[in-house]
């Protein structure tokens, strides 16, 4: 194996296409294997790094210099990361922020997973840009396009189940002064149940399969539908149950969950050719004509022209390709945005979601008592 003159490991990076890309390996020195994709924050690789929406994928960073405020103890947006390795531009080695507990390439390795370093990330960005959805091997020798096709149709089996690797297993409750909330974990960032605790809601989290008849016996004023990676599509066998759920209490759809709901409701969803991933996504609200820069991470997109707008009113939109970033149910108190309210990364504009989620809570609740 080769080495560079600071003593690490020469790794590449092997599409789909046959394009290869050398670097350097730091963190795990094992293959990995999964869809490259692009981030486009200049900060942040913490909370993408541990973002179950990245469950199976290669994340490449645009901006040059990643790692260099270090890794700390409170970014951590799930327990271990779920993507399979990163490409960027330069690693740094050496962090400087006073909460850094250790470097990017460490906790790589830690976790298990490989870093690529010394890459043009800007060829690859527009490799995805330009051709769409490609897969790609870390490894420490360039590889055929056979092998690459092999380990993709390995892996096709465990991309159906990305929800259900990134799910919990158990219910588990947060204790709350307010409205009591179910939120239904696909794959959830710790800072959505982090802003609804704040809000000073009661959280019960709960697994993907749980049932409306479990959601039901836990007496909730309202359920979230969380983030999580994958094709929504998978997930239609469960749509019919939480469909009961979603028109039986106030319910928020986040990124995935925003998906869900339009196919709860008989909508269809289609991939993007690169998917949103950064934090300055523009997003115009179609009531009152503001725009926000919101966090977003997803590859799919709700489908406009199969919306019934008898039953969604769309009310969010992308402002650079015009997509579907928001729906509101006409009768009932469901809506779905497929930003992320709670941010991190990113800015916060959009964290008035929550408060409306609140207030739709507490005026079902009212109806309910009066």
């Amino acid at each position: 194996m080769k080495q560079d003159n600071k003593g690490h490991n020469t790794g590449y990076l092997t599409l789909a296409n046959g394009q290869v890309f050398a670097g350097t390996l730091h963190g795990a020195l094992q293959d990995a294997y999964g869809e490259v994709v692009f981030h486009t924050g200049m900060t942040g690789y913490q909370e993408v790094m541990t973002d179950p929406s990245f469950a199976g994928q290669i994340v490449t960073f645009t901006y040059p210099l990643i790692g260099n405020y270090g890794i700390n103890e409170w970014d951590y947006e799930a327990l271990a990361p779920a993507l399979k390795g990163m490409v960027v531009s330069e690693l740094c080695e050496a962090p400087s922020h006073y909460r850094s507990s250790s470097s990017l390439g460490q906790i790589a390795e830690h976790f298990g997973f490989p870093i690529l370093a010394g890459v043009d990330t800007r060829s690859i960005t527009k490799l995805v840009r330009t051709h769409g959805t490609i897969y790609g091997i870390i490894a420490d020798r360039p590889l055929s396009v056979e092998e690459v096709a092999a380990y993709q149709e390995g892996h096709e089996q465990t991309r159906k189940t990305l929800v259900a690797s990134v799910s919990p297993q158990k219910m588990e409750t947060y204790p709350g002064q307010g409205e009591h909330v179910v939120l239904v974990d696909l794959g959830a960032k710790r800072s959505i149940l982090q802003s609804l605790l704040e809000s000073g809601c009661k959280v019960t989290v709960v697994p993907f399969n749980t049932t409306y008849a479990q959601i039901q016996a836990l007496s909730p004023d309202g359920i979230v539908f969380s983030n999580g990676p994958g094709d929504p599509a998978d997930l239609l066998p469960y749509c019919a149950e939480w469909r009961k759920a979603a028109e039986s209490y106030p319910t928020l759809g986040i990124c995935l969950g925003h998906q869900l709901v339009a196919l709860m409701f008989n909508g269809k969803t289609e991939k993007l050719s690169y998917g949103h991933r950064g934090s300055n996504h523009p997003v115009k609200d179609l009531i009152t004509g503001k725009v926000y820069m919101t966090s977003q991470n997803h590859g799919y997109v709700v489908k406009e022209e199969s919306i019934d707008k008898r039953v969604l009113a769309v009310t969010y939109r992308n402002v650079n390709d015009k997509s579907v970033e928001g729906l509101r149910h006409l009768h009932l108190p469901i809506m779905s945005v497929q930003f992320h309210p709670e941010a991190h990364p990113g800015p916060d504009d959009t964290s008035h979601i929550f408060h409306q989620f609140i207030q739709e809570m507490r005026t079902v609740g009212a109806k309910h008592y009066a």
